[in-house]
């Protein structure tokens, strides 16, 4: 998505303003480092474009910005749960409003903290009090740092994810490295299995890896570079894509849409609720994904 198209709404600083796409509110950041947007609607990151490169993150031409639906694209949040553990999918997290806090910007980069607190709306599908910061950082790579805090007289748990959806040249020419060799198969009942080093598709997946390395590279030779992801906080790493048949049961997806994007997630997994990370009550926790390219 192109957001040096749309007018600014308000003028934050030299390098912030906010915009408006349909119904959604879009905290646009333009450095002489990189350009990046962050939907209010769901803390999204929506685009992230180091200086002279093509955007890092995919978002779907089709992706519905009206205020309720979760975004096509970007990186989603997914919390206080991951996957269909409970109602809604992939928590309430990525469909939340979201209240930007503050930015500072240097010659270095902008940082963005946003934030989302406990309201009658989430106590009445999750009923715990939390604090939730989402940090931004915007340089030369693209830090996400989803910082958790449990605020309520109780212990409680969670599961999660940054649900990155990569830009890619070509899926069918994209390899990926790093992520480990075993994994759990989503499409296969929960199957563990032991794979290759190196992943190439030909079909779709959704895995999670339960042993992915410190670094995860996605080689693109059609857009000429590898995008390198650098998670902490995690205990797996999905990779996702529904390819031509998924991707034309979704009313927010173009049919060829699979085409050029992957997803791959930071993310702490659970099979259920109940098997979550706890938190006691004042504890946090940090859930990172950085995005880079070499």
């Amino acid at each position: 998505m192109n957001l040096n198209q749309l007018p600014a709404l308000t003028v934050l600083s030299d390098n912030v303003t906010i915009v408006e796409q349909d119904k959604v509110k879009i905290v646009r950041i333009i450095h002489n480092k990189a350009s990046a947007g962050i939907a209010l609607h769901g803390g999204h990151v929506v685009s992230f474009k180091p200086e002279g490169q093509d955007d890092l993150i995919w978002m779907s031409e089709q992706a519905k910005f009206d205020g309720k639906t979760a975004l096509r694209g970007g990186i989603p949040i997914c919390w206080p749960w991951f996957g269909r553990l409970a109602a809604p999918a992939h928590g309430f997290a990525r469909t939340s409003q979201w209240t930007l806090i503050e930015h500072r910007e240097s010659d270095n980069g902008v940082i963005v903290e946003l934030g989302l607190m406990a309201s009658e709306e989430t106590l009445s599908v999750w009923p715990y009090l939390f604090s939730a910061r989402l940090l931004v950082e915007v340089s030369e790579e693209l830090t996400v740092t989803l910082d958790i805090q449990n605020t309520d007289q109780t212990p409680w748990t969670f599961s999660g994810a940054l649900h990155s959806y990569l830009n890619l040249g070509d899926i069918t020419q994209a390899q990926t490295t790093g992520m480990g060799c075993q994994y759990i198969d989503s499409l296969k009942g929960g199957e563990v299995f032991q794979g290759d080093d190196v992943l190439r598709l030909t079909d779709t997946i959704d895995r999670v890896y339960t042993q992915p390395q410190a670094k995860i590279i996605v080689q693109d030779p059609v857009l000429d570079r590898s995008i390198v992801i650098e998670n902490q906080g995690h205990n797996s790493a999905v990779i996702w894509n529904p390819w031509a048949e998924g991707a034309q049961s979704m009313g927010d997806m173009a049919d060829n849409g699979y085409t050029t994007f992957l997803c791959v997630e930071s993310t702490l997994h659970a099979a259920t609720l109940e098997q979550g990370k706890t938190l006691q009550p004042g504890e946090t926790h940090q859930l990172v994904t950085t995005l880079s390219s070499k």
